[in-house]
């Protein structure tokens, strides 16, 4: 159609869709692919979702097509041309140029003079275009394209597509530097490629004789590159990671991924340390509707720090649903770890943490639940790193443990109940080394027998409540029943035990309105008692497979047993006062002040202890002290204090405070003091702009924006211990002290880690990294050890929503 007047018009076509350049054939890099590097957390096993509102396919063909410009004509059936601000809409694709041709015979579109092509927000500019609509397939010359999830944008001499699906970018460029204002501007880092072919149903993009370039000088020159076009995972070779440490000297990590269906996946972990050899490691994770897990495994041949081969493996397994005869729906656990010696420990200090402690545990466990039933098959075995300098005894294995709760509430009356019952054989080995370590007054952990254990628990209680008061009565019946593996040192093959208790907890809770610092909060002043009375019987001659005495705190003080575990059920006439009072913010509800403090009075003396223990025979506990203040939201202050009024000194105190004033701005300090073992240490944690110093205080872009191109962060956590049982002069156990650099669209790390592997020993490491914000990370894994070491640490780039497309809408 023409108009008369060569006035703007308007039309509608019953056409084929001209979607001439497909915007998702060149989704945005994000590396050369989505896997981790050694140590970072793993990508998601399930197809990450669409970033954009995407148009369904079934939908397209059903979709209207819309032209205007300044002249349309055209001849039914062969050819419509649209001239001077040409512009053809459908779905989410919109196109302009100065010129518009579409031929229906042959299915033949071309656009020319100022291209520009919005598909779903991805902008794509060039000088022609030719297409076979159907097909997909011609060309688009000089296109110049920008992304919308992450702003990248480049360049190239020409597309070529073969289908809608797949397509070759000839002379391509990609970076997510934006340009600057001035002659002369270059990007600080982009991607030159002679080509990048791009496969849509495998979400690949593949670059031949690329160069990455930063700051102008080629940085990794490679003759094939491959990085994913979405969000999606897939495989190659990932980027190289490379640190350095006084105890393997230079490590170099070159991992591949392995991206074996979209719910399993695999990366390799090759290793070369320059001063112990190649280290071999991988992971495989799978996920599955009902059960999901995950495998990590490491060999290293003839280690030439401890002359010997070295590995470590660790799995987890978690299925629900699992159908088994007579047991009906049952749920499977598993959660193995073991390690080659007990240097494993402090010479992989690299490795994943659940090889990194001293305490390993292999532990399967199957459950099943009917109603209010529960029942649990369970293994548990322990594989300890010794370090004879500072020796850990041995938990016992448990193997088997059988398990049966059943809970009850609202009976008739108003009564709860609770009952469990448990068989449990208890096993360990202690090495010759260890006990040639008490040749005198060794542990009873060490001379007792193993055994098996049978217990069973019966609890009733009656709570009565209403607004503003509770009272609970509860009785208690615990039994347990031992048959041990040899005699104990009193003579006794098998033993049994009956204990009864009683407790009534009771508080009211009272509220005022008050006027505190200029603000209106809810008042609060919660009085609580709680007695326990637990007649004696003799258990001291008894083994202790689980026992341990409950730390002092405001949750064990309100409980019926000092101990925890099933091996010491202990004596108890005593009652515990403590109040508390709260402040409450009447507009959110917000709760910006605590104080407690609790006592307990004892009738009695404790006769029941644990091995080496002695009965306890103070009338008045230590006061506990409690306090957690968040007037505004910048400054949060918490504090425990156990205060001897006997001795006029804390007993234990732990002091904590955090100053927040804006994002990448944290200081964080506590201070922990316990004079019974001793210990006493300082913890402070930090991450701070560096430009504030001098002024910039940045700009506020939100969470995962940064503050602004050209700021520096320091960023750190240093663990001070003052003195201790194995050193009495102060020293720092671990430190991490590192520098960020916010490039804008590059980001770089520099982070220094010490962590303590003995009493006389610490791993040290360098740890550089250079983030190209968009595309890929080189160099160590520094962002991994900010974020496990420096409480509340804001990392720099972190998507914290999904651009809509309709945010750049044409």
């Amino acid at each position: 159609m023409h108009h008369p007047r060569n006035k703007a018009c308007v039309a509608r076509f019953a056409l084929s869709p001209v979607a001439l350049v497909a915007a998702t054939l060149l989704q945005p890099a994000a590396g050369y692919a989505q896997a981790p590097a050694d140590g970072e957390p793993a990508p998601r096993l399930k197809p990450a979702p669409q970033l954009r509102e995407d148009i369904p396919p079934a939908a397209r063909p059903q979709l209207p097509v819309f032209v205007q410009g300044d002249q349309v004509r055209g001849r039914p059936d062969v050819e419509t041309i649209i001239e001077g601000n040409a512009e053809l809409r459908r779905g989410d694709t919109v196109i302009r140029a100065n010129r518009i041709e579409y031929h229906q015979p042959d299915d033949l579109a071309r656009a020319s003079g100022n291209v520009r092509i919005n598909k779903a927000g991805n902008i794509f500019e060039g000088t022609l275009l030719e297409l076979k609509v159907d097909a997909f397939e011609g060309f688009f010359n000089e296109p110049r394209y920008r992304f919308l999830l992450n702003d990248a944008y480049g360049e190239a001499e020409r597309i070529e597509f073969a289908d809608d699906k797949h397509a070759l970018i000839r002379k391509a460029t990609y970076t997510t530097c934006q340009r600057k204002p001035g002659p002369g501007w270059m990007p600080d880092w982009i991607l030159r490629a002679a080509s990048i072919s791009l496969d849509q149903e495998e979400e690949i993009g593949v670059a031949k004789e690329a160069v990455l370039s930063f700051k102008g000088v080629p940085l990794l020159p490679v003759p094939s590159l491959s990085f994913p076009l979405g969000d999606g995972r897939k495989s190659g070779v990932l980027p190289p990671t490379i640190g350095l440490d006084n105890v393997s000297g230079l490590e170099v990590t070159l991992p591949y991924y392995w991206n074996i269906a979209p719910n399993r996946d695999a990366t390799f972990y090759p290793t070369i340390m320059t001063r112990r050899g190649v280290d071999l490691g991988g992971e495989f994770r799978y996920l599955e509707p009902s059960y999901r897990g995950q495998v990590r495994g490491n060999f290293m041949a003839n280690d030439r720090l401890r002359e010997r081969d070295r590995w470590g493996f660790s799995g987890t397994h978690a299925q629900s649903g699992l159908q088994l005869p007579g047991l009906g729906t049952s749920n499977l656990s598993l959660n193995l770890n073991r390690v080659s010696d007990d240097d494993y420990w402090r010479d992989f200090s690299r490795d994943s943490s659940s090889l990194t402690q001293r305490l390993l545990t292999n532990d399967g466990t199957l459950a099943w639940a009917w109603k209010d039933v529960s029942m649990s098959a369970r293994v548990l075995r322990w594989q300890t790193l010794q370090d004879l300098t500072a020796p850990i005894i041995p938990p016992y294995n448990r193997a088997p443990q059988f398990t049966a709760r059943q809970t009850r509430t609202a009976l008739p009356g108003g009564f709860d109940s609770y009952v469990e019952a448990d068989y449990t054989h208890f096993t360990h080995s202690i090495s010759d080394e260890l006990r040639n370590l008490f040749p005198t007054n060794p542990p009873a952990e060490i001379t007792q027998p193993n055994g098996q254990r049978s217990f069973a628990l019966l609890q009733v209680s009656r709570p009565f409540q209403a607004p503003g008061w509770f009272v609970t009565p509860k009785g208690q019946l615990h039994t347990r029943y031992y048959n041990f593996d040899a005699a104990t040192a009193a003579g006794q093959s098998t033993a049994s035990v009956t204990v009864p208790t009683f407790s009534l907890d009771s508080g009211l809770v009272f509220e005022r309105p008050t006027h505190v610092f200029g603000r209106d909060f809810l008042q609060t002043l919660e009085p609580r008692a709680f007695y326990v009375y637990t007649p004696f019987r003799d258990q001291n001659s008894l083994p202790n497979y689980d026992s341990a005495l409950n730390d002092f705190n405001f949750a064990s003080i309100y409980t019926e047993n000092a101990f925890s575990g099933n091996d010491r059920i202990s004596d108890n006439n005593l009652l515990t006062l403590g109040v508390s009072t709260r402040l409450i913010d009447q507009n959110t509800g917000a709760e910006t002040a605590r104080f407690s403090v609790a006592n307990r009075l004892r009738f009695k003396d404790q006769l029941v202890t644990l091995p080496g223990g002695s009965p306890v025979s103070e009338r008045l506990s230590d006061l506990l002290f409690g306090a957690s203040v968040n007037l505004v939201p910048r400054w949060s202050t918490d504090m425990t204090l156990q205060y001897n009024p006997k001795t006029g000194q804390s007993i234990r105190s732990t002091i904590g405070a955090r100053y927040s004033p804006g994002n990448y701005r944290v200081i964080s300090a506590a201070y922990r003091l316990q004079r019974t073992i001793p210990s006493e240490q300082i913890d402070i944690g930090w991450q701070w702009p560096l430009n504030d110093l001098w002024g910039d205080k940045g700009q506020e872009l939100g969470p995962g924006r940064g503050q602004g191109e050209g700021r520096w962060y320091s960023v750190g956590r240093i663990n001070i211990s003052l003195r201790d049982v194995n050193q009495p002069a102060p020293r720092i156990t671990e430190g991490v002290l590192g520098l960020e650099y916010d490039g804008g669209c590059w980001l770089g790390r520099i982070v220094f880690e010490r962590m303590t592997s003995g009493t006389d020993s610490a791993n040290k490491r360098v740890l550089f990294q250079l983030e190209f914000v968009g595309f890929s990370r080189l160099g160590s894994n520094a962002l991994q050890a900010l974020k496990d070491n420096i409480p509340r640490y804001q990392y720099l780039r972190e998507r914290t929503t999904v651009p809509s497309r309709f945010s750049n809408y044409d």
